[in-house]
């Protein structure tokens, strides 16, 4: 697996952290999802930060 192709989305929350990948050809914008962070068992907003 590339090295390159991998993300790191922190919560805005907590600081639990989730790994994930991104196509680098097509998006070029920053990616924000929403997901279920375990730490306070809440869906929270994740944001791509720095590996």
């Amino acid at each position: 697996m590339s090295q390159d192709r991998l993300i790191k989305l922190k919560s805005t929350k907590s600081d639990f952290v989730v790994w994930t990948r991104k196509n680098k050809k097509k998006v070029d914008r920053k990616l924000e999802f929403m997901k279920f962070d375990p730490t306070i068992r809440r869906r929270v907003s994740f944001k791509e930060t720095r590996k």
